[in-house]
């Protein structure tokens, strides 16, 4: 059987600048965060081998022990590369393709393994170093020479150094535009400029939001959710959104020119537990709910005054993202049996791929020239929202998992307390959609759960 994993993103580059750097296995270390060490016993062409150790701690000692060398199977510049790793119980196969596209060329990794089980396949790709951030993407980006112009727009992203942020300030890197991240601790590792800030107040991190240049910003910052639903911590998710929020508006204020384009974060739990409710744009918000509804009003009118000249609200539903920790969790669960409904299993799951959510932003941002995205609020959710039991279902199916019992309500509530969560975060839901992204012919590229969830998870046949 043969488990497979395929990751792909855009480069503002074309191919063959790019092969300069895809095409040499041995560089492969300077942008793949999976691999520590790769030689090669002579130059790249096909039939040659070499050895490589994974990035991965435990992994990459076993391999430098036990593995033979792979082979380079497929060497087709300058559009692709196929790295074949013989492993004990089957064959691991590496491949790397550059597609031209309009305006650069995609990159695409697909890792196969293939062993008598599908079982022990996927052990096998599990062990094999994967793209699994688009940092990498960006790091070969830069490599290749991919480097914004001197006139490019700058994107300000507060609170990027999260997940989503990191998604989209490497997509923009890949894109030759300049990301620079406000952050309260600053990541050496990550290849964007990067400005420490206190979300709080305007000090001299603001003299990137005013300086005389195109400028965009998009403002992610905020506490967590996933925490426990106490009245400190309530207070605290809002404060970490309203305060940052109110500081780069101020900020905003002191620029002689307004921000091109702001993208204000939020989110669909501001409608709480909606029952059968379809949420969009124009569905009213509830008076006097606590926790998230209590958190997202504020949040969203604290941008008001901003100096721009665009400004989109986004309420994201839940970003399904293979790096995220609600997916991994929900992954993990699924594997080791715990994959059955969630209390009645009739609630709601509005989510969207982050593939989707990063196109939904990039157009918001006035970057694509096919989708203009009005000012006001817009819903980030697939048209096709599911109930929590068509959500077990498909991760299930999708990892080759038996039915699973079902977690009730009560036992979810006790497990929230040892996990320091909140209970509703599975027990509740929204059914959300976007009326606006219709109306302007936006098309998602991953309308449907197991069509998402196979691109993130993978799939073996």
């Amino acid at each position: 059987m043969a488990s497979t994993k395929s990751y792909a993103q855009f480069i503002a580059h074309d191919v063959e600048s790019v092969w300069q750097v895809v095409g040499d296995p041995t560089r492969l270390p300077q942008w793949h965060s999976g691999y520590r060490e790769l030689s090669l016993d002579g130059p790249a062409a096909t039939g040659a081998r070499g050895d490589y150790v994974q990035s991965h701690r435990v992994a990459g000692r076993f391999h430098r022990r036990l593995a033979p060398p792979f082979t380079i199977t497929v060497y087709d510049e300058p559009r692709h590369l196929q790295l074949t790793q013989p492993e004990p119980v089957g064959d691991a196969v590496i491949d790397f393709r550059l597609t031209p596209a309009d305006g650069g060329c995609i990159l695409t990794e697909t890792v196969t393994a293939t062993a008598r089980s599908g079982s022990v396949s996927r052990l096998i790709r599990s062990g094999v170093p994967q793209l699994a951030d688009r940092v990498d993407v960006a790091r070969l980006a830069t490599l290749a020479g991919v480097a914004p112009a001197d006139d490019a727009l700058t994107v300000v992203l507060a609170g990027g150094s999260g997940a989503l942020g990191r998604h989209l300030a490497a997509d923009l890197v890949c894109r030759g535009i300049r990301p620079v991240i406000l952050t309260r601790s600053v990541d050496p590792e990550l290849p964007f400029e990067q400005v420490r800030w206190d979300g709080r107040s305007v000090g001299e991190w603001s003299e990137v939001l005013t300086a005389d240049r195109p400028t965009a910003v998009v403002n992610l910052a905020g506490k967590l959710v996933d925490c426990r639903p106490t009245e400190r911590n309530v207070a605290l998710l809002r404060d970490s959104r309203v305060d940052a929020t109110r500081a780069l508006v101020e900020a905003s204020k002191r620029r002689a020119t307004p921000i091109t384009h702001w993208l204000q974060a939020s989110t669909t739990a501001i409608w709480s537990d909606a029952g059968e409710q379809w949420c969009t744009e124009t569905t009213p918000v509830p008076d006097g709910l606590p926790q998230m509804t209590g958190v997202a009003r504020p949040w969203e009118e604290a941008v008001a005054g901003a100096n721009t000249d665009h400004l989109v609200t986004l309420r994201t539903s839940i970003v399904l993202d293979a790096q995220a920790p609600a997916m991994k969790r929900l992954a993990d669960l699924t594997r080791v049996g715990l994959g059955g409904r969630v209390g009645s299993g009739r609630q709601w799951f509005s989510w969207i791929h982050v593939d989707d959510w990063l196109a939904i932003a990039r157009a918001a941002l006035g970057l694509d020239q096919q989708i203009t995205i009005p000012d006001g609020l817009v819903i980030g959710a697939s048209p096709n929202p599911v109930r929590n039991v068509e959500l077990m279902a498909a991760l299930r199916s999708t990892l080759h998992r038996p039915p699973a019992p079902p977690t009730p309500a009560p036992l979810l509530r006790l497990g929230a307390i040892a996990l320091r969560t909140d209970p509703a975060l599975g027990l509740t839901g929204r059914r959300a959609r976007s009326q606006v992204l219709d109306d302007v012919g936006f098309e998602f590229r991953f309308p449907h759960l197991e069509q998402a969830l196979v691109d993130l998870l993978g799939e073996t046949s």
